[in-house]
């Protein structure tokens, strides 16, 4: 009976841990293996180029195994089969040299424009400089509208959800108090650095991932084309503290930008120069 209830607790606590958690809209999805729904031009690129790389490793698998497996059976010696004897063959030669290649040359090209338009951060809307630190994000707003903005963004999450037994909700380690809010269908440059070690700034939903290196100002982009949050994380082990320093980006409509752009000027008048602390992200 002591070995029924344990693989009955067993299974109830995989069925809890498997199917009771729920994808989170703009982060961390359920069963996920894909790639994350992509909100921006870029992302919805790279998800296309994979797709198409694996395709056509797929192919090649296919085509290599299969002639294995078919020489290996159809000509095997119990069968009667004698080896050929031969040495070169100038046509092998070529087609196992230009088949390849051509093959390189179908994938280096997409890929090449992809890298190119990830580079391309002209014509900006409007620009921030992420600085990341031990462990947070300071978010400064240094063109377009809003300039002259600038916060730290820290991680919200209740110690008795971290530490303790209490639930944790589906946005577990990614509430902060002060988001990043940019406007949708604008290009958002980003600058990245950071005030003591590596950090990396990585929204998986805007395809865009970029170290944060001291010393360093390196530049990347995105431009929603959807509403919502999205949900991000610190890409480098960046001490003890990597886990509890998320990124949070609020995409909202250029007029609700425009609103929380006077809104945050003024609240930062009022605290003195800093943005006070306000509520966990929702």
């Amino acid at each position: 009976m002591k070995l029924k209830h344990y693989l009955a607790a067993a299974s109830a606590l995989f069925v809890a841990n498997a199917f009771g958690a729920q994808s989170l809209p703009g982060g961390p999805q359920t069963w996920g293996i894909d790639f994350q729904p992509p909100v921006t031009q870029i992302a919805a690129d790279q998800r296309d180029l994979n797709y198409m790389v694996m395709l056509i490793c797929l192919g090649i698998g296919i085509v290599v195994f299969g002639v294995m497996f078919y020489s290996v059976f159809k000509f095997r010696k119990s069968k009667g089969a004698v080896a050929a004897k031969f040495h070169e063959s100038t046509a092998v030669e070529v087609a196992w040299t230009v088949v390849p290649l051509l093959i390189v040359i179908a994938m280096v090209i997409p890929a090449t424009k992809l890298v190119v338009a990830q580079e391309n951060t002209a014509n900006s809307f409007m620009t921030v400089k992420v600085t990341g630190y031990q462990w947070k994000w300071g978010y400064d707003y240094v063109d377009g509208p809003g300039k002259g903005i600038n916060f730290y963004s820290t991680l919200t999450t209740p110690m008795s959800e971290i530490f303790g037994n209490a639930a944790k909700p589906n946005n577990y380690l990614l509430q902060v108090d002060h988001p990043l809010v940019v406007p949708v269908n604008e290009k958002v440059r980003i600058l990245t650095t950071s005030a003591d070690v590596i950090h990396g700034w990585y929204v998986p939903s805007f395809g865009v991932q970029l170290d944060a290196i001291p010393g360093f100002i390196r530049a990347t982009w995105f431009k929603a084309d959807r509403i919502g949050t999205y949900y991000g994380q610190c890409a480098q082990i960046c001490g003890k503290g990597h886990a509890f320093m998320p990124i949070v980006v609020k995409v909202v409509s250029l007029d609700d930008y425009r609103a929380w752009v006077k809104t945050t000027q003024a609240a930062i008048k009022a605290g003195g120069g800093q943005l006070p602390p306000s509520g966990a992200d929702s």
